[in-house]
């Protein structure tokens, strides 16, 4: 994780932009891997822990309509955690995540172990992506969160 991380600081710093996290499922974890590493106030921005939806709503600007008809682990909705994030801040690039970690929590139509991811940039650009990882709770958010960075990485490449 430390090599990826190290890329995406690069890329970000290559480019002059900043990083913003906005995450669900994975509480900070992102943002902690970032500034665990000396130098990323060069590169990392602010994070913001959105677990409920009123959260979502109150900090990221998700509209209630989207939660409503999607659900909060939803394509639809980390692409909105993701454009709100830089809406909210100075970042140019953001990534989100929202799923079910589990031990419980999971249905039919969305398991334990899927995860939702959002990417956005400065020009507009909006990726998004679901995953379904395998593990335990702490398993699922390890991967959610490599998952994350390198979709990051991605924006770059694109």
């Amino acid at each position: 994780m430390e090599a990826l991380l190290a890329q995406v600081a690069a890329a970000l710093q290559a480019k002059g932009w900043m990083l913003t996290t906005a995450e669900s499922c994975t509480g900070g974890w992102i943002a902690k891997l970032c500034t665990d590493l000396s130098g990323s106030s060069a590169w990392f921005e602010r994070g913001f822990v959105t677990y409920s939806n009123e959260a979502k709503q109150d900090m990221l600007s998700v509209p209630t309509s989207t939660l409503a008809e999607y659900g909060a682990v939803s394509e639809a909705v980390t692409a909105a955690m993701a454009t709100g994030a830089l809406l909210h801040s100075r970042a140019q690039v953001a990534v989100s995540v929202s799923g079910i970690a589990g031990p419980g929590g999971g249905t039919t139509t969305k398991p334990v172990g899927m995860v939702c991811f959002g990417w956005a940039a400065q020009d507009g650009k909006v990726r998004t992506a679901t995953q379904y990882f395998q593990g335990d709770r702490e398993a699922v958010r390890y991967q959610a969160v490599q998952y994350a960075l390198q979709g990051v990485l991605q924006m770059f490449a694109d």
